[in-house]
This record gives structure tokens, sequence and C-alpha cells, in this order.
């Protein structure tokens, strides 16, 4: 019996490496420490009450940020086990076998797990404040997208010390996926980490969608919303046709290694290439779907801190439209080389290069925005101005990239990694670094401290030239992607030396933002206005943090910039319209079957990777039978009464009692 355990546990948990063990003590120590907080602080209802089973889109658009930093720590350590294996010649910090699960794991986790959440939760915090809404269209479902987010992320994660982490790369290409090459529950843990959270991914995209074109303020037309709800509109409609392409493309893949199909099987009548399409047929369109909202962040902050209305309003609504169609149409530039025909790779080479159009009009509209404009240099303004070149270096190597014949030289090498990763990292990183900056007083009441931030700021932006540009000469010196190791024949020690010294440098930077944030919260300079930057939009009219119903009465737009033109209408002496007179405010009331919902699926998915069948079927009735409680539940909304409205907007000095 005890031989049976011991080989069991053997098989079941992942031993042999002093990484793993010190993950498992780490996990446990940080388990007992929350659980005797919560124990000690008699915390358990309040934990429950206001955020476990909370439906607030603030809450919720909190939970996925905070989630978020804590899969950039995870992927960060990565990044830097990475490093530290290619800083030399013949390394043997990591064995082969355990490169390849950091590798793939890094990349998961970085686009899937931090970049998206930081994006639904600026999604969620912002979008119904700028629009003039109390909440979201749906806020069930908006709260069972966050749970189940963060069950499919949870899943993945645990890889890492149950079984072992998937190993086949970020896009998990057949046959390294197949189960003749990757017999171990590492690929079904991908497998459904991703599932259970596309399916919140897809969900969030419908539910913004529906919230931004039926709940906008009375008299907001579509061409008078800010710049980030339609940058937040052209990324969900990417979302709901992508999505789907990647939640069938794994499912296929499950068959091929649950069932014994053979839709990706070369010997089995299948086609790998197949795989290849539909993935990058989601692939592509998702890295538009977490920069978009990234072009809307800077034309708000570009905005305010020019003290400017923002150039080339309608020019920028329609380039990120053209952007989230175009996304469609150039999947195949990945691989030029699968030999598909002088026409195929012509096409699509030319596809690519009409989609850096838009964004150039969109890059020479923010200059414009702040030519002639009354610049001040706040943090978020720097990561603004600290993005333009980052990107516009990105872009012309993608350009370049472009190129049929170009790309079978770059192809698969380090080149398209910087390339990579200058539009991710100056994109997406940045911006929304840029946004958390920006909206951080709205979400919390005060500001982070700007000399910390600044510090930051630099140090990111030292450490990524450092870490990536010298990855562009390792492309053209003939270094791949992939390698674990390299001899000192190969001449690439040096620009990989310093390569992995940049990214220490981010490490380091990301460790002043965890400190800005600590020495905020301790040096607390509550925020009394509102409106900390001199803002344009809605979001700065009502009180910081935002009460949780959002506006004691809904706006009435008539201008772009609404906020901007009130301030200025005051200050000229106008008389401003009376507010309505106060009625009670409809809102739904926090539900605890999202959460649980999300464990039935978790449950569900590790019974899946372990072919158990007693957890999988159990988990699967528990999500339906959620569903069916939830179909029958019709005690799901109240109204704040007027008095109590009166009393908070009161506290908030908006109104006198």
């Amino acid at each position: 019996m005890w031989e049976k355990v011991k080989s069991f546990a053997s098989e079941f948990f992942v031993t042999g490496d002093p990484m793993i063990y010190g993950a498992d003590v780490s996990i446990v120590l940080v388990t007992l420490a929350i659980i005797v907080g919560l124990s000690y602080f008699k915390k358990w209802g309040w934990l429950w009450r206001e955020w476990l089973t909370t439906v607030d889109h603030k809450k919720i658009g909190i939970m996925y940020i905070i989630a978020s930093f804590i899969m950039l720590f995870r992927g960060g350590v990565d990044a830097l086990l990475m490093r530290a294996q290619l800083a030399m010649p013949n390394m043997e910090f990591l064995a082969a076998d355990h490169y390849n699960q950091v590798f793939t794991t890094h990349g998961v986790i970085m686009i899937l797990f931090m970049a998206m959440p930081f994006m639904f939760g600026l999604f969620n915090v912002i979008v119904p404040l700028q629009i003039g809404a109390r909440d979201v269209a749906y806020p069930f479902l908006n709260a069972l997208s966050f749970w189940l987010f963060f069950s499919g992320a949870m899943l993945f994660n645990l890889s890492f010390v149950i079984g072992g982490s998937p190993d086949a790369g970020w896009l998990a290409y057949p046959p390294y996926s197949g189960l003749m090459h990757n017999p171990g529950v590492g690929q079904d843990f991908y497998i459904w980490g991703i599932q259970i959270s596309g399916i919140g991914s897809l969900m969030t995209g419908i539910n913004f969608i529906v919230t931004i074109l039926k709940m906008r303020a009375p008299g907001m037309k579509l061409m008078k919303m800010p710049m980030f709800p339609w940058s937040v509109l052209s990324s969900c409609i990417a979302i709901i046709f992508s999505f789907p392409i990647l939640t069938a493309t794994l499912a296929l893949l499950f068959l091929d290694r649950y069932a014994g199909a053979h839709f990706f099987t070369l010997d089995g009548g299948g086609n790998p290439m197949m795989y290849i399409n539909l993935i990058w047929m989601w692939g592509h369109p998702e890295v538009y779907i977490i920069v978009l909202p990234a072009f809307g962040i800077f034309s708000e902050i570009v905005s305010t801190f020019a003290k400017k209305k923002l150039f080339g309003y309608k020019s920028m609504v329609f380039a990120m439209i053209i952007i989230s169609v175009l996304s469609f149409l150039v999947w195949a530039h990945h691989f030029f080389t699968m030999g598909s025909g002088a026409d195929v790779n012509a096409f699509f080479a030319l596809t690519t290069m009409l989609i850096a159009i838009p964004t150039g009009v969109k890059v020479f509209n923010w200059l414009f925005t702040m030519f002639r404009g009354k610049i001040t240099f706040e943090t978020p303004m720097l990561w603004t101005i600290g993005f333009i070149p980052c990107f516009v270096t990105g872009g012309m190597t993608g350009v370049l990239l472009s190129v049929a014949p170009a790309d079978f030289q770059f192809h698969n090498s380090y080149f398209l990694v910087a390339h990579f990763h200058h539009v991710i990292i100056g994109g997406v990183v940045f911006g929304y670094f840029a946004g958390l900056y920006y909206w951080w007083p709205k979400l919390f009441g005060f500001k982070l401290n700007e000399r910390i931030g600044k510090w930051a700021f630099w140090l990111w932006n030292i450490g990524f030239y450092l870490c990536f540009m010298p990855q562009y000469v390792l492309g053209l010196m003939g270094m791949t992607r992939r390698v674990y190791t390299y001899g000192w024949d190969k001449g690439w020690w040096e620009m990989n030396l310093v390569s992995t010294i940049g990214a220490g440098f981010m490490g380091i930077a990301f460790l002043f933002q965890i400190w800005q944030i600590i020495y905020s919260v301790k040096h607390l300079k509550k925020d009394e206005t509102g409106d900390p930057w001199n803002g344009r939009t809605l979001e700065w009219s009502i009180p910081s943090p935002a009460p949780l119903y959002n506006f004691a009465t809904l706006p009435q737009v008539s201008d772009q910039d609404e906020w901007w033109e009130e301030k200025q209408r005051r200050a000229n002496g106008q008389q401003v319209p009376a507010k309505p007179v106060l009625e009670p405010i409809h809102m739904p009331k926090n539900s605890g079957i999202p959460i649980v919902m999300s464990m039935c699926w978790f449950l569900a998915g590790f019974g899946f990777v372990f072919h158990w069948q007693w957890l999988t079927i159990p988990g699967l009735i528990g999500v339906v039978a959620c569903m069916l409680v939830h179909s029958f539940n019709y005690n799901n909304d109240y109204y704040i009464p007027v008095d109590e409205i009166t009393r908070t907007e009161s506290e908030l000095r908006k109104v006198t009692s």
C-alpha cells in the first residue's frame, strides 16, 4: 500500500528539481499566511461579501489587475531564468527539458494570463465610467468571466508543481504537442487552462460590446464617445470572432490526445499545418486585441497632458476599426516558409504592409495632439512618450518581416523575438502601465509617488533596449529561437550577456513599481478633487474612488470631451443646468454562483487532464447545476434608496444633505 502511494506521488507531483521544491514550500507558506491572516482578523465574511461574490465592475477590474501583476511576476521570473541560461555559452543552469517548459509557460502566461487580464481590468474600471453607465450590461456574466479566467490561470500554473509543465512552445505546434511526442499531462494542463480562461474572455468581449452600444449616457452618440471605449469596442469585435477559433483548435488537439483522433497527426491522415493555420487565425488578431486598448489609453493621456482635443478623432476611430478587420487577413505571414506558393505569400505580405498604414495614422495623430500643447510630464505621459519610439521600431521591423523573401532569412531567428517584444512590451505593457498610473487615483483615491514612478520608468526603458536591441543583431548573426545553449565558436555571447543584463534591469524596475505602490499607500495623500490630472472625460467628474453606483444622476452629454467642456463653461460664467432630481438607483445583487461555477470548471478540467471521469463528470454536473440555479433566481437586483444616495453624495462632498 505504502509503495503504491509513493509511486502515485512520484508521478503526480513534480520532483527532482530544487526550484520546484522551493515553489512547493512558497505555495504552502503563502496559503497558510492567507488563511491565518483572514482568520486572525476575522475577514472571511468580508472577503466573501465584498470581493468573492461581487458583481461591481470596479472591484472585478481591481481583481483582474491584481491577478495580472501576479502573473507578470511569474512570467518575468521565467524570462529571467531563460536569460540566465543564455547569458554565456555552454551554461548548465537549466536542463533542456526544463528550459522548454520555462519557454512555454513564459509565453502563455505573459500573453493570456498577464496582458489579457490587465486589459480586462482596465475595461472594467474605466469603460462604464467614461460612457456614463452605472455598471456593465451583464454584471453576473462579468463576474463569471473573471472567475473563469482565474480558474483557467490557476489550472495552468498548477502544472508547475503537479504533473509537469507543458513544453511544446507557447502555441503548442504538433507534432511536439501530440500524444506520441508529448505523452505527459503538461500539454493537457495547457489545453484546459486556456480553454476555461478563453470562455471567460469570449464572455467579456460580448459583455463590453453590448455595454458600449447600449448603455452610453443620454446624448453620447458614438462619435462623441471617448477614444478608450472605441478601442475597447474594436478589440472586443476581434475577440468574438477570434476566440471561437482558439476554442475549436484546442478542442481538436485535445481529441487527438484524449480520444485517439488524428486531426493533426501526419501519419494518421491529419495535417499539422492545419493546426498552425488555425492557431494563427486566432493568434495574430490576438496581438491586436491586446494592443488596440493601449492605443485608446495613449489617446486619452496625450489629450489630457497636452491640454488639447485629440487631433484627428474620426481618423483615429476609422484606423482602429480598419486594424480590427485587417488583423484577420495577415495570419499566414507567420509561416511564409510553409511552401504555400508565391501568390499566397504575396497576398499576406501586402495585407501585413497595409495594416501599418492605420497604425502610422495614430502615431501622427498623437504627435500632432502634442504639437503646441501645454505638455506636462507626469508618469502617465512619460510612459506614453516612451512608447512611441519603441513601438515605431517594432512596427518598422514588422514591415521588414512582411517582405516574404526577407522573412525566409529572419524566420525563427532572434530578430523575430526582438520584433515581437518591441511590439508587445513597447505597445501593450507600456500602454497598460500608462493606463494604470493614469487611472490609479480614480480606482483608489490617491496618486502613486511620482519620484519612484520615474525611477521605474527609466529602469524599464533602459533595461528594455539593453535586452532586445542586441537580439536583432543576434538574429542577423544566425541565432535561432528556442535554443537553450550554444558554443563559444558562435560569437554570440557578448550580445547575449548584454541582453541578460537588460532583463535584470527590467526585473529591478518591476520591484521599483511594487515599492512605489507600498510607499504610496504608507504615505497616503488622498485626492479630494476627483480630478487630479485636470481630465477631459466623464470619469473625472465623480469622486475618487467612485461610489458603488458611479453616477447619482446619469450625465447629459453634448460634447466629445464632456467634462472638459463643462469645466470651460463654468470658467466662462455660463450657467450649468441643474442636476435632475435624485431617484432610487437599480443595482444588481452580489452572487456566489460565478465563483462556484468556475470551481466546478476547474474540477472538470483537472479531471480531463488526468483522465479521471470520477472528477470530470461531477464537475460538469456542477456547471450545469449552477446554470439552472441562476436561471431560476429572480431575486437578483435591488434599489438604492434616495436617502442613502444623498448621504453618500454628501459624504463625498458632491451635494449637501
